[in-house]
């Protein structure tokens, strides 16, 4: 029996109800380009000294104003170039949470280049937040070799309003989860803006918006909520259902479990046996085999995604065990297992709870490996628990056992749920309110560019291609006026795989925005042996510069001719 697949699946049942509209207009968008908004003017820092001294807003303390050199910062375990400028920090709304009885606050930080460029970037960060990433902007992609901050913007980060030692135990605090979703947004963009316009003698001429994964979903519900805010908006791996895909991740781990061929020292299945990498390396493998050259080129590269669903089927590609598991073929349970994972979470009645996830190169990688098997015992419990269900399962045990103890028909539904104290549901202050709408964006010139790696292992890409098919369908197949979609081929997790993960989104998003230049295809490259910052999984048999095309949904990357290795020899086409 073929396996279930997105083009069964997800095509029919959830999200692809523009199938024939995007038929008839295959191209990105009909429409005419829309007049640029005024491009951003520069400016200069008048006194970094002086913030400090200034009065902050109501209910705002500035910590600190200094004068820091250019040179580096510290970003996780990379230095980032940043030009001299102001670090301002500080914290706003300081309570004592009612439930839980802890100290919040919206804590952040704003570094204020000397030479401005004129513009604003609010940068969302990632995971559960609660730490103050430092604020030079990310440009989307793996180790981007420039920043916002270098690039001139005065840039904005925080921590949305709880402090990281707590964990997913701010959950229990109502507006700590408010705040999580979408509030400290709120809160933080009127006061940015005011400190810029103390900064240097006028407010921002052009504000934009960026993070990737719970950033990529802040940036959505940015551009449902803020859109009289934001002139460009760029979204990266967005979890815009993040709830959902946290529910999915618990359903994850509870198919491994049933494949599991050995303990962890508390007795419950080790995730991390249900499948080898030998194992995983081989579905890759065989993905490819039938999916690799339908761009025109067998280039490790998958893509025309839509096409490979309907020519992999898992049961027929990939070989079955007729005795035991040697790296060169998967049981029959095993099958069962991933099938169920690629065709989507879903509770005992087939109803489903989040998207199909489409098969693809990247399922070898590592990074698909640590979301699926690691982080499915560990963080995806702790969310759910605390921050994600109402009222919280937080007297539950929790990791692993929470996670297969997770009932998906009774407590699934309780991310949809509220309560009197816990008044907004997750789904509510979650999600981006009418995300295939985006009229309020629209109308006042703003633009929004989205990318997605397909090979995800925890928000899925079809989820994403599914709800850019909505918007195009409400906007009548024109939604690429304003709003573009570009999927990243063999990327997982906002970076890695075997991919060409390193681009900037971001200056394409300003010329858009400000010029006028609709992106009709964004360049990225490979990040092989030799390069600043080396992605372990790009094949030995790649360039280690290779680079490639990233395409507006629904056109692809098509080999033309020339060298193989250059994004010069490919054209974005419709499939």
């Amino acid at each position: 029996m073929k396996t279930p697949t997105r083009s069964h699946l997800q095509l029919g049942a959830v999200a692809l109800a523009g199938a024939s509209l995007l038929a008839a207009c295959a191209g990105v968008g009909r429409t005419a380009p829309t007049a640029p908004l005024a491009a951003a003017r520069p400016g200069t820092l008048l006194s970094c000294s002086a913030l400090a001294a200034s009065a902050a807003p109501p209910g705002t303390l500035y910590t600190q104003a200094v004068a820091v050199p250019a040179g580096t910062v510290a970003l996780g375990n990379a230095s980032v170039p940043v030009p001299a400028h102001c670090l301002v920090q500080g914290r706003m709304n300081e309570r004592i949470g009612p439930v839980d009885g802890k100290r919040y606050a919206i804590g952040f930080e704003m570094r204020l280049p000397v030479a401005w460029n004129g513009r604003f970037f609010y940068q969302a960060n990632g995971g559960l937040d609660g730490v103050v990433v430092p604020a030079v902007g990310g440009i989307g992609g793996g180790a981007p070799v420039t920043n916002a901050l270098q690039m001139g913007f005065a840039v904005i980060s925080s921590d949305a309003g709880h402090p990281g030692s707590l964990g997913p135990t701010f959950g229990l605090d109502p507006q700590a989860r408010l705040d999580y979703g979408y509030n400290a947004v709120a809160q933080l963009t009127p006061m940015a803006r005011n400190l810029i316009a103390q900064a240097y003698g006028r407010g921002p001429d052009r504000s934009y918006f960026g993070g990737c994964s719970n950033g990529g979903r802040h940036a959505m519900v940015a551009a449902a909520r803020a859109s009289s805010q934001y002139d460009g908006i760029l979204a990266g791996d967005p979890g815009y259902n993040l709830p959902r895909a946290a529910v999915a991740q618990l359903y994850g781990a509870q198919q491994y479990a049933k494949v599991a061929t050995a303990a962890t020292p508390a007795g419950l299945p080790d995730l991390q046996s249900a499948f080898t990498p030998a194992e995983l390396q081989l579905v890759s493998d065989r993905v490819l085999a039938r999916c690799d050259a339908l761009d025109g080129l067998a280039d490790g590269i998958v893509s025309d995604v839509k096409a490979c669903q309907a020519n992999f089927d898992l049961q027929r590609d990939v070989p079955s065990c007729s005795g035991a598991r040697d790296g060169q073929c998967l049981t029959a349970a095993q099958k069962s297992a991933l099938a169920n994972v690629f065709t989507g979470a879903r509770n005992s009645a087939g109803k489903p709870i989040y998207s199909s996830f489409p098969f693809d190169a990247g399922i070898g990688g590592s990074n698909w490996r640590e979301w699926k098997f690691s982080s499915s015992q560990t963080r995806d419990p702790g969310a759910v628990g605390f921050i994600f269900t109402s009222p919280p399962l937080a007297t539950r045990p929790g990791g692993l056992a929470f996670a297969l103890g997770f009932d998906m028909d009774r407590d699934a539904p309780l991310i949809d749920a509220t309560d009197p104290v816990y008044r907004e549901s997750a789904m509510a202050f979650m999600s981006p309110p009418d995300a295939s709408k985006l009229t309020a964006l629209r109308d006042r010139g703003g633009k929004l560019i989205v990318y997605h790696g397909t090979s995800d292992p925890v928000f899925s890409s079809d989820d994403t291609a599914a709800w850019y098919e909505r918007l195009q369908a409400t906007h009548g197949g024109d939604a690429a006026a304003f709003a573009r979609y570009f999927p990243v081929p063999g990327m997982n997790h906002c970076a890695g795989g075997p991919a060409t993960d390193q681009f900037d989104m971001l200056s394409a998003l300003v010329d858009w925005v400000e010029q006028g230049r609709a992106p009709e295809s964004v360049v990225a490259s490979a990040r092989g042996p030799g390069t600043a910052s080396v992605n372990p999984e790009v094949p030995a048999s790649w360039s280690a510069r290779r680079t490639r095309p990233l395409c507006p949904y629904p056109q692809v990357a098509v080999y033309t001719g020339g060298d193989t290795e250059s994004a010069a020899s490919f054209a974005c086409r419709a499939p």
